[in-house]
């Protein structure tokens, strides 16, 4: 069986069951894929491509399916990541543009990438280790109540209501917050502890209970805004996908809601030269992701924190990869301006 051939077969059949999800005959082949060859010597090379464990009969079925082994044979044969077409670009664009929010232009991300994939899409929230105050603002509610906004460069908003102990008069809230602005606007979040820690020792007496719950607030607010998860969306496309698991999708819906595996897998994921990176099936080391795949990249000034789609191994990875590299490039563009 010559290489070039046998790659053909496995590429047809790949192509084949992501579109049709039937298993995949030697006839079929032949009727659509042109390969210039017999039905019989299309059998031969799918009984040479399972003997090599890429593709497997599924219970009595006269077709084949690809394996976990034979997608990834087949994803490293995808030489080079195709760029969307204008019309994909565009939507990228009309969906994302308009937000300065970072919360807001996120949720727009994953929506936006899980619509063009069909897919759960899934964004990691930028490290927020080097991030500074841009704002600090307080709100009077009702009488010791005060809503907390705490707003950092990156566009990341955090806000609490909190009872302050005591009732303020605009003048007393302006003043508290202008000293906390005074000493934090410009300064790394990871230290808003030692640095709004000296505001009740700046303000009189008699307004110092309420700057202290204050400062305890803002500290747990930046804590917040530094604490690694994750953005969902698309968890219906998984659920119509109900077919391509058969063990259970339960495991998959548990694994997506515990953020801290997902964290856990992106984080591990390292891109190749493509710019993205793909694990399929039992290459993902959560058991519950065993008939999963996730394709995933950078994004951001250093690419550390993650985006990417999950669904099932039965992928359209060619342009599966297009769509998660194209978005996170467009993200990384709104983070920077």
């Amino acid at each position: 069986m010559s290489e070039p051939r046998r790659l053909e077969v496995l590429r047809a059949i790949v192509e084949d069951y992501v579109h049709s999800r039937e298993p995949v005959g030697s006839k079929a082949l032949v009727d659509r894929h042109h390969l210039g060859v017999s039905s019989a010597t299309i059998r031969n090379d799918m009984a040479a491509l399972e003997e090599e464990g890429l593709i497997t009969a599924p219970h009595t079925s006269a077709g084949r399916i690809p394996t976990d082994k034979g997608y990834r044979l087949f994803v490293d044969r995808i030489s080079a990541v195709k760029p969307l077409s204008a019309a994909e670009r565009r939507a990228i664009q009309a969906l994302l543009d308009g937000s300065n929010d970072l919360d807001d232009v996120l949720d727009r991300t994953v929506r936006t990438l899980a619509q063009l994939t069909n897919q759960v899409a899934v964004v990691q929230y930028p490290r927020m280790v080097t991030a500074t105050v841009r704002h600090i603002e307080f709100v009077s509610l009702a009488p010791r109540q005060v809503l907390i906004v705490l707003i950092l460069a990156t566009g990341k908003v955090e806000q609490r209501v909190i009872d302050v102990g005591q009732d303020l008069d605009d003048e007393s809230l302006a003043q508290l917050r202008g000293q906390c602005l005074r000493v934090a606007s410009g300064s790394l979040v990871s230290t808003m502890a030692q640095t709004i820690g000296v505001v009740p020792a700046m303000v009189p007496p008699v307004l110092r209970p309420a700057a202290n719950r204050l400062a305890e607030a803002l500290v747990q607010l930046a804590t917040a805004a530094r604490e690694d998860r994750i953005v969902l969306a698309g968890t219906a496309n998984l659920a119509r996908s109900n077919v391509d698991f058969p063990l259970s999708i339960g495991p998959v819906l548990d694994a997506l809601e515990e953020q801290v595996v997902m964290l856990r897998l992106l984080s591990e994921m390292a891109e190749d030269s493509r710019g993205v990176s793909v694990s399929i099936g039992r290459e993902n080391p959560h058991d519950a992701l065993v008939e999963a795949s996730v394709v995933a990249t950078g994004y951001g000034p250093d690419a550390s924190a993650k985006i990417g789609v999950l669904g099932p191994t039965r992928m359209d990875y060619p342009n599966t990869m297009a769509a998660v590299r194209a978005v996170a490039r467009y993200l990384s563009r709104i983070l920077a301006g």
